[in-house]
């Protein structure tokens, strides 16, 4: 049986989740001769030796008495300013890692971060849970295929069944890079295109006081993809029918809807349809469950060498420039070219210009 020892570094609210699904793989990797191993750290003195504890997992004082120790892979759930500082942690042991979204605070200092993990040649996959989810991988893969024909358009909805906490959407970055950040990714990973320009609107319905700190409760977004096909992306954090994430794959042949199940959240007007039946998923962690599992085992066989990496530095940069560009085009009401990371790490294009909504009164 093959050991492979994981530091986990971070165990908040997301921190702890993972190591629960970590655990839980765990488990199912035995079937394949592998013993997986868990080790805490955070940067709250003492708090991964509570957390170890109560989880039954051993634990490290520090970060680096984690890496001293000896560990096979990092797995980076701290809060995103602490990120970076892990990362060139993990660089400077030659570790494969695992890092949450977003790799770093803004989109300048993740390219910077990115430099350094390419001229190290190190292997660093990013957390966007949404492509282990077997309803986008079977979209994909209809695609692909050419089943669904030509791609003529696509249709992507989050919807928040209630808003977070005012203090959260004040230093979210707004909905665009906090909720529509997902969709973006998505888009270009499911079409295998770049996203080319993007026009962004926004309204404020609900609790006036998410608008009083610059930020919005309902967006929408009209994308252009580098062949000139269109998506939207619509986000809300007030949709009382419950948690709801699904994308419409529009083609000339066929179609492909992801998250259309027993537990969509909205309800058939048609007279006679009681479809769908089931309760809807509260949040993000129930609707992606699975999803967060397959990622854990995706990162395993990364660390294996048995895959490829499924989700790179710069394809979480590349989501990141696209909400940036929104936010823009939602502050000046036009339309924004958006370049790609390539163009900008070798200097042919800058990153989109970072602007604020102006708090409403």
């Amino acid at each position: 049986m093959k050991n492979i020892t994981i530091g986990m570094v971070g165990v908040g609210r997301i921190g702890r989740m993972h190591v629960t699904n970590m655990l839980a793989v765990a488990e199912t990797l035995k079937e394949r001769d592998l013993n997986i191993e868990i080790v805490l750290a955070d940067a709250m003195p003492g708090f991964a030796e509570q957390v170890g504890a109560d989880m039954g997992v051993k634990a490290a004082a520090s970060v680096d008495k984690l890496i001293e120790d000896g560990v096979d892979a990092l797995f980076i759930a701290t809060s995103t300013a602490g990120h970076v500082d892990v990362l060139r942690k993990g660089i400077a042991a030659k570790l494969p890692m695992f890092c949450e979204k977003p790799i770093a605070s803004d989109v300048p200092e993740s390219l910077d971060i990115i430099r350094e993990i390419d001229a190290a040649g190190a292997t660093v996959q990013v957390g966007h849970q949404r492509r282990f989810d077997l309803g986008y991988q079977e979209a994909k893969r209809r695609l692909d295929a050419g089943d669904l024909g030509w791609l003529h358009s696509l249709k992507a909805v989050s919807s928040d069944a209630f808003p977070p906490p005012v203090s959260y959407c004040a230093t979210s970055g707004g909905l665009f890079r906090d909720v529509s950040l997902h969709d973006f990714d998505i888009l270009r990973w499911l079409t295998g295109q770049d996203i080319v320009e993007v026009y962004a609107k926004g309204s404020n319905n609900g609790d006036p006081e998410i608008g009083a700190v610059g930020d919005i409760d309902t967006g929408a977004a009209l994308l252009t993809l580098a062949d000139g096909t269109l998506a939207t992306a619509i986000a809300t954090r007030y949709n009382g029918a419950g948690h709801d994430v699904r994308l419409d794959v529009m083609g000339s042949k066929d179609s492909a809807i992801v998250g259309l199940d027993e537990k969509s959240a909205f309800a058939s007007a048609e007279e006679g349809i009681d479809f769908p039946t089931g309760e809807s998923h509260p949040t993000f962690a129930e609707r992606f469950a699975d999803a967060y599992k397959n990622e854990c085992i995706a990162f395993v066989e990364l660390i294996l060498g048995e895959r490829e990496n499924p989700c790179t530095p710069a394809d979480a940069v590349a989501a990141a420039i696209v909400a940036d560009a929104a936010q823009l085009s939602l502050v000046t009401g036009e339309p924004v070219k958006i370049p790609t990371v390539r163009e900008i790490l070798e200097g042919s294009a800058q990153p989109v210009e970072v602007r604020a909504l102006v708090p409403s009164a």
